[in-house]
């Protein structure tokens, strides 16, 4: 475990930040703190923590640090960091249901003198191994799903040019008799023509049968010798394209046993929307489509859902109370782990210029509110890939 990991203690009081510091030192070298609230971002982005412990005396004050951290920081989002809260009996219930809904990662009581340090310690343990494992950098289970997908393609691919490369043998071989015959059929007739005497100015046959003893001596030992021997070597070129079906059959059949287990993977959809009956009707609508839908109800929960989830897909509504989502998507587009995230905006009716802007920040598309269930499902299959539908 990195005892040089880069921890941040936050707080408005400075004893209750040097408090926390002292019994992290304990196990852990590289511990700053945070304690004046107008330079909370240039703290956090001076610092870059890997683990960020909220160390107020309220919730509220965590919350409203944490959100302001968002709000105005533009490396929040990309700094991969884990978020551990230290509270008060009285705030368990919703600290609970606030790392429940991934808005935090974890939290601890601490308040008041009861510094558990070894719980502290190993919750610093815990969010370093899960930062260990969620990098951001790592492909998700999606976009690995879609690339098994593609590679088990391969089998309609490879037998499609298998059937294609016998046609064209085949027809090959056809043209070379058909060719001889032709080749045959030509000096035939020109045999004929000087035999006959219709060509006196370019030769006089004096014997005709020797003539055509040497006209079918050549059509025998030499025309017809040429065709056999590129009529051999077109004949192993069929049985080339059978052993290349044996030899790629054990390759075939491990790319369909990836496709069968990239079908067990459902694409990640995070549905980012401050109004808790549009995830309950987005959740109904998509509910027989194999999604993994994850929620947030605001610009800085989606970014923070971010720093643990890969989406293969956002749903982005345009107007929230924090961060609108026009502003959510341009510091998407504008961080690369998650700047090749397909992005659908959702509108209401006639909001044309917000479309314009959301096609600037870089979404993909848009969809209306009230849904349409077809249209809706359409374009996501456009962009997953077609990996919503099951049946593929």
């Amino acid at each position: 475990m990195k005892l040089d990991a880069r921890i941040l203690v936050a707080t408005t009081v400075i004893g209750d930040a040097e408090l926390v510091r002292e019994l992290v030192r304990e196990e852990f070298n590289n511990v700053a703190i945070s304690t004046d609230p107008e330079r909370a971002v240039q703290d956090f982005e001076k610092h870059r923590p890997e683990v960020l412990i909220l160390a107020f005396n309220t919730l509220e004050k965590a919350e409203r640090y944490y959100l302001g951290l968002y709000r105005l920081s533009t490396l929040v989002h990309i700094q991969p960091h884990r978020t551990l809260i230290l509270c008060n009996k009285d705030d368990l219930r919703r600290v609970y249901g606030l790392c429940k809904k991934e808005y935090f990662d974890d939290y601890i009581l601490f308040w008041p003198g009861i510094y558990d340090a070894t719980r502290l310690h190993m919750a610093i343990h815990h969010a370093l191994r899960q930062l260990v494992t969620a990098s951001t950098d790592a492909p998700s289970a999606g976009e690995i799903a879609a690339q098994a997908r593609n590679i088990a393609g391969l089998e309609s691919l490879l037998d499609q040019y298998g059937t294609k490369a016998g046609e064209r043998i085949e027809v090959a071989g056809r043209s070379l008799r058909q060719a001889e015959r032709d080749i045959g059929t030509a000096l035939d007739g020109f045999s004929r023509k000087l035999s006959d005497g219709e060509l006196p100015d370019l030769v006089e046959i004096k014997d005709r049968a020797r003539f055509q003893e040497e006209i079918d001596r050549l059509k025998a030992h030499e025309i017809e010798k040429h065709f056999q021997s590129v009529s051999a070597a077109v004949g192993p070129m069929q049985n080339w394209v059978e052993d290349f079906r044996q030899e790629v059959a054990p390759h075939i059949e491990s790319a369909r046993q990836l496709k069968a287990m990239a079908e067990r993977i459902r694409p990640v959809i995070l549905v980012v929307d401050d109004d808790p009956f549009q995830h309950k009707l987005l959740g109904q609508i998509l509910e027989h489509e194999n999604l993994e839908l994850v929620y947030a109800e605001s610009g800085a929960g989606a970014l923070g859902v971010l720093r643990r989830r890969r989406p293969d897909l956002i749903l982005m509504d345009v107007r929230m109370p924090d961060i609108d989502g026009i502003e959510v998507t341009r510091r998407l587009k504008a961080a690369a782990p998650f700047a090749a995230i397909p992005i659908v905006m959702i509108t209401g009716q006639g909001e044309k210029n917000i479309v314009v802007e959301s096609q600037k920040a870089g979404a993909v598309d848009f969809v209306v509110k009230p849904f349409n269930r077809d249209t809706l499902i359409a374009k996501m299959h456009k962009y997953l890939g077609g990996t919503t539908d099951p049946s593929m």
